[in-house]
Parts: C-alpha cells; sequence; structure tokens
C-alpha cells in the first residue's frame, strides 16, 4: 500500500534526508516550504500545505526545531510563513507518525490529543551518538579557529559526560589535550577515571579552573556560573554545545573578557550530508518496522 509522506520544513540536513527517502518503496514524497529550491532539484512535486489533506498523511517530517508554541515551523528553503494549526493536527489519521527533531509542549499535546505517534529524533540514543560524532569535530574546528594555541598539551575541561560529552572527551584527548571531565554522577566519574581522564565533581568545577584552555559544555542547564568564570584566565575559550540558550552566563563571560560560543546545531553546519543520513536510516527504520 503506497504511503505519503509530507517533509515539512529543514534545513541543508533535509535535502540528503531527501534523496535517502526515495530509496523506499511504495512511497510518495510531498515537500512543503521547499519553494527557494528547483524542483528538478529533487524530482519531487512541490506544495503549499493548503493543498494537503492531513487525512491523506502517513508519515509527517517536521524540522529538527520542530515547530514553536503556536505552530510556526521554522524554514530555510522559503519565505512563505508556514503554521501547523490544531485544526490541522485534529485533521490527521490515528495510524500516522509524525517525526521532530525536539518536541516541545505544543507538539506533545497534539500528539496526544489526536493520538498521533511523535518521534522526537533527537531524543534517541541512536540518533545522539551517531550525531556526536560531526558535533565534536565541529567543536574542533571552532577550537582551532578561535584560539592561537594547538589543541596538543592544551588543558580542555568538558561539562557533562553524555553521549556527546564522551565523544568530545575522546576526540580531544586523541588529540593530545589533557582533558578533565566534570560530572555529577559517581558511575561517570568512576568511567572518567577509567579512560586515563581526570574525573571532576561538577560541584567542585571552579576549583579545577585555574589552568584551563578550553571549556566546552555539554549540560543543558547553567552550570558555567559568575563562579566558575571568575576562576579562568583571560585566554580561555568557552564553547557551548548545549541547546539555546545554553548552559553559560554568556553576560558575564563577556563583561570579564572571555570568548564565549553558542555553537547551535553543529551536525548541520559541520557535515550536513552525514546529518541528513543519520536521520533518514532511523527514519526509514521506524517506517520499515511499521510495516
Amino acid at each position: 500500500m503506497e504511503q505519503l509522506i509530507a517533509v515539512i520544513g529543514g534545513d541543508a540536513r533535509y535535502l540528503e534526508l531527501i534523496r535517502q527517502l526515495q530509496a523506499l518503496p511504495k512511497v510518495t514524497i510531498v515537500l512543503i516550504g521547499f519553494d527557494k529550491l528547483e524542483q528538478s532539484f529533487t524530482g519531487l512535486k512541490q506544495s503549499d500545505l493548503s493543498e494537503i489533506h492531513p487525512a491523506d498523511l502517513d508519515v509527517i517530517i517536521l524540522p529538527i526545531t520542530g515547530t514553536d508554541e503556536l505552530g510556526n515551523v521554522e524554514t530555510v528553503f522559503s519565505d512563505q510563513p508556514l503554521q501547523l494549526t490544531e485544526e490541522w493536527f485534529k485533521n490527521l489519521k490515528e495510524s500516522a507518525i509524525m517525526f521532530t527533531g525536539i518536541a516541545n509542549d505544543f507538539l506533545k499535546e497534539q500528539a496526544e490529543n489526536n493520538r498521533i505517534e511523535l518521534v522526537p529524533l533527537l531524543n534517541r540514543d541512536d540518533v545522539a551518538i551517531y550525531n556526536s560524532i560531526p558535533t565534536a569535530e565541529g567543536t574542533i574546528m571552532m577550537a582551532i579557529e578561535h584560539t592561537d594555541y594547538t589543541i596538543h598539551s592544551s588543558n580542555v575541561i568538558v561539562t557533562g559526560f553524555g553521549r556527546v560529552g564522551h565523544t568530545i572527551a575522546n576526540k580531544f584527548s586523541s588529540l593530545g589535550a589533557k582533558v578533565s571531565v566534570a560530572s555529577r554522577d559517581l558511575s561517570d566519574l568512576a568511567r572518567i577515571t577509567e579512560m586515563n581522564l581526570q574525573a571532576i565533581p561538577l560541584e567542585q568545577l571552579p576549583d579545577h579552573l585555574d589552568q584551563c584552555d578550553l571549556l566546552i559544555n555539554t549540560i543543558p542547564a547553567l552550570v558555567i556560573k559568575r563562579e566558575a568564570i571568575e576562576k579562568l584566565p583571560a585566554h580561555t575559550v568557552i564553547i557551548d554545545l548545549a541547546s539555546k540558550p545554553g548552559g553559560t552566563d554568556f553576560e558575564f563571560a563577556e563583561k570579564r573578557g572571555i570568548k564565549a560560543i553558542l555553537a547551535k546545531s553543529l551536525p548541520g553546519v559541520v557535515a550536513p550530508k552525514t546529518s541528513g543520513k543519520i536521520l533518514a536510516n532511523v527514519i526509514m527504520q521506524v517506517i520499515e518496522g511499521r510495516r
């Protein structure tokens, strides 16, 4: 049975995602919010949201950013406003499945009220681990760009030892940096020590910053506070990988003259083709699994 897939908005990653989806059997793909692209680029039908009946859709793929709390979709390849209303969601069939990167309260509520399966891709371990590779490469690129010293022999402190923090610590250590990792979790601290890295209890972070060259945050909460920034040398660069608004007191860092950068969506910036393949592989597995 033919399935109708709507890709609604998306960034450069979605161009590769769309190419990959075309390999699925028995699907029709329609693009919404891609009117800046020539149709010949993808060979697929491009439509306005008003031209598609929600009840006909089997799969909806939203941007990594999902929607805002009013249902507005951020588009990179269109200048036209794009809003998914409550009425639009009500007209979806219950068997529909919706993919997004991040699920906010609005999307969760619409999915629950209308019994639609919602898959927040960035919450999945497989996507997060795969994405940590281009994230780490992008962080290395930014470290090289914004410092005047080598990564090798630099004192690098990573806050957080989740899926991204683990990969970041590993890659910087492989480049010869002296890596320390701060975490609240006792099992994380044990694993960090096992990796021959310095383990720092997060509450003790300010006591370990006086020799820090590069501070990389992966925790989506305010952890790089004033008392920590006060201890940093003037040449330290902070790279914050946490989702907006990050985990750094950027205002105080600026007052102190510390360069602090909020690095957003590094996989999509550094390696959109690879990132698009990662997303497509997971989406295709879920679709095929449901069949």
